[in-house]
């Protein structure tokens, strides 16, 4: 007894392993798209980042050279009532733009 051919047909699909073309296949997280977007967001990532901390550093190093002299008031007047929390408010501003600033023309 030969198989019909609607039982042939029943067969060869859903015995037959299914083929995928290129456009169904998902895309991996290692593939070549992935790393040529993550290249493409690093570089944008990095030129955002450099505009914004070479300006950052300037400012914060020329800060660091200033407040020093803010310091001159706060002492010759005497350290009382808020003085000392304005004194040390200034020398912790000092001390991150010191930190943030020693990059600076590098």
């Amino acid at each position: 007894m030969s198989p019909s051919g609607e039982d042939q047909f029943v067969r060869s699909h859903v015995m037959s392993s299914p083929s995928t073309t290129v456009e169904e296949q998902p895309t991996r997280p290692g593939s070549a798209d992935d790393a040529l977007a993550s290249g493409i967001d690093r570089q944008v990532f990095g030129a955002m980042a450099h505009a914004v901390v070479v300006p950052l550093r300037a400012l914060c190093f020329w800060a660091a050279i200033a407040l020093p002299f803010l310091y001159v008031p706060l002492l010759l007047d005497g350290l009382k009532g808020s003085a000392p929390l304005v004194f040390v408010g200034l020398l912790s501003a000092n001390l991150v733009a010191l930190y943030v600033g020693r990059a600076h023309k590098r």
